[in-house]
């Protein structure tokens, strides 16, 4: 048996290209893990449409119980698209577990939000907070730019809106997050169909 201690470690730069690949085969097999983010697109959209009737404590009230229905939505889509991310192995896959956990860790700034004397709060910190996990997701697929994109400008655009319209922002501020949200399906989608159609493509670091 050999000893972990006397194996030759494989070239870096070969190590770094076999990672690269598997992350990219995953991305493409998955197509980005889209059924995700199209539930995430159906969420805010939904708040938009509460916001045209409810007043902030209503929304809260709404908001915060709903996205727990984001999961369970993701997983009917991925059963429609035929993309079971569910059940599909990675060598990456004990990332997603802590990247998630860290995401969640906003939750108690929302609570601190709602009783503090600016409970408005709570709509940017969930807006920008459920984005948190975007860039490593994204690293998980090798296509960091693009995921980390979206969580870039959904924080600018939140937070121009925030400034700019408040008094829309239960309706401009959740729509801009559910548009922000199609806009990167179709560009994964798009990204996903010209990889396929160049199986020989370079694989670069991104």
């Amino acid at each position: 048996m050999t000893s972990l201690a006397t194996t030759t470690p494989p070239d870096m730069e070969t190590l770094k290209a076999q990672l690269t690949e598997h992350r990219l085969a995953q991305y493409i097999r998955l197509s980005g893990g889209a059924p995700i983010p199209i539930a995430g697109a159906i969420y805010w959209a939904a708040l938009a449409w509460v916001g045209t009737f409810s007043d902030l404590q209503g929304w809260a009230a709404i908001a915060f119980p709903l996205s727990g229905a984001i999961f369970p939505l993701a997983l009917i889509f991925a059963k429609i698209l035929k993309c079971n991310f569910m059940k599909d192995k990675s060598a990456i896959g004990d990332v997603l577990l802590p990247t998630l956990i860290s995401m969640l860790l906003f939750w108690p700034m929302l609570f601190m939000a709602g009783k503090s004397a600016s409970p408005e709060l709570i709509v940017p910190i969930l807006a920008i907070g459920m984005s948190l996990h975007w860039p490593v997701i994204g690293w998980g697929y090798a296509r960091t730019t693009l995921y980390t994109a979206h969580a870039v400008i959904r924080a600018v655009v939140v937070t121009y809106i925030w400034f700019t319209f408040p008094e829309h922002m239960l309706t401009l501020l959740p729509l801009s997050v559910a548009l922000i949200y199609i806009a990167t399906v179709i560009a994964i989608y798009v990204d996903v169909a010209r990889l396929k159609s160049k199986p020989s493509f370079t694989l670069k670091r991104v």
